[in-house]
């Protein structure tokens, strides 16, 4: 064992029931709850970014074409376009729109999406959170010789109805008239519910079929609003877009990606990490003066046995040693158990959903935590850093002591 250890060792080994031993389980306590806070903050704003992400790329698409001018006519040639440029994995027409939605117990106003049951769910993943009752490609049914609608769990205990019930979409501009255009009503069977665990979507959002969205709204056969693709690698959605967009030409369509349509949320809460993580390494930092402290008052205590090492010939830089590895040891310690701390709290509030978040308030149902390796590293060599700096004063002071003036009155 090298020398400066050895001592560093012997002065943290000896320190029991003294007054620095309680300075030192303070600069403990408060290294290791920084880290432990700094984690979970870490984790819970990577946990609410990535599924905020997927949640919202699993109700909509990658990217959004639609024409600048009205809707398509005709999409087919578009649509064949777009599944030729590169790192496109699906393409699917839809028809959007906003309708009124009658149980004859309660009206809401919805956002419909009429949707391709043959194309649609190889774009889009709502068929991975129905509860009940048919998914996307089951869109083209007829019940009781009515069209079938899926709709949001929440929607549906809102306007207190149930698998096989019978619905009414009224459209404001469904019928064209020589007055212009009246509303026009349809019947529709509820024969599905899904739940994404987004409150904003599982309220207001209802899927038809394409064609049914067409009878209602009053479009013409093979038109539609616009054509939702979905990448081979999300992250690449902006370069995708961008060769899609050159393909169908620029000044005819406009091309939109995840990131662009969603740029000031994801900003919002990258900056909201930022700063809870600074606010986070503040704690650490307290705990780093707790660790000047407690060498300082040691240096002060020591200054004999520091004289008498340097007398017996251990050189001022094994001297400043021993402290930065007394420093050391005390904050790396801090540091490792905050990591367990942190990893326990984050395990325990992800897998028992401890947290719960208020709905129509935020889109996610509770408090999601994603541990990354990455910010696990950044953690914990910034914790490392600063302890290392706060030992940086206390040992250059011990190492500068003058055995001759110390010893001249012993």
């Amino acid at each position: 064992m090298r020398f400066p250890l050895f001592i560093a060792l012997r002065y943290l080994s000896t320190r029991k029931r003294s007054f620095l031993s309680i300075i030192s389980l303070v600069s403990v306590a408060g290294v290791a709850l920084g880290v432990a806070a700094l984690i979970v903050v870490t984790g819970v704003m990577n946990g609410f970014s990535t599924e905020l992400r997927e949640k919202m790329l699993g109700i909509t698409s990658h990217i959004v074409v639609t024409p600048r001018q009205g809707a398509f006519d005709d999409y087919e040639p578009a649509l064949r376009a777009i599944r030729d440029v590169g790192g496109v994995e699906a393409a699917t027409p839809f028809i959007k729109a906003e309708v009124m939605l009658s149980s004859g117990r309660a009206v809401k106003g919805v956002a419909l999406r009429g949707v391709d049951p043959g194309t649609a769910d190889n774009v889009l993943t709502v068929d991975q959170h129905v509860e009940a009752g048919i998914g996307l490609a089951g869109l083209d049914e007829f019940r009781h010789g009515q069209p079938v609608i899926l709709m949001g769990r929440e929607l549906a205990d809102r306007l207190r109805i149930a698998l096989g019930s019978s619905l009414e979409l009224l459209s404001p501009s469904g019928r064209s008239s020589s007055a212009g255009f009246a509303p026009k009503e349809a019947s529709f069977v509820m024969a599905g519910a899904f739940r994404t665990g987004m409150y904003e979507y599982d309220s207001v959002r209802v899927y038809v079929s394409l064609d049914a969205a067409r009878s209602l709204l009053g479009f013409r056969d093979g038109s539609a609003t616009g054509i939702e693709v979905r990448c081979n690698d999300v992250f690449e959605a902006d370069r995708v877009a961008l060769r899609i967009a050159e393909a169908l030409g620029q000044e005819r369509f406009e091309v939109r990606h995840w990131k662009e349509m969603n740029a000031n949320l994801f900003a919002a809460l990258e900056l909201e990490k930022t700063g809870l993580s600074i606010i986070m390494v503040m704690i650490v930092i307290v705990g780093s003066f707790s660790i000047v402290a407690a060498l300082v008052m040691l240096v002060m205590e020591k200054t004999r046995d520091i004289a008498i090492l340097v007398a017996m010939g251990a050189r001022r830089r094994q001297v400043k040693q021993v402290f930065m590895m007394l420093g050391m040891l005390v904050g790396g310690f801090g540091a490792v158990t905050g990591l367990a701390l942190g990893l326990a709290a984050s395990w325990v509030v992800q897998k028992y959903k401890i947290i719960k978040l208020p709905e129509g308030v935020y889109p996610l149902s509770h408090l999601p935590i994603r541990i990354e390796i990455l910010d696990l590293g950044i953690v914990m060599a910034a914790a490392f850093l600063l302890c290392y700096l706060a030992t940086m004063y206390p040992s250059r002071h011990a190492a500068r002591l003058d055995p001759a003036e110390i010893l001249r009155f012993e």
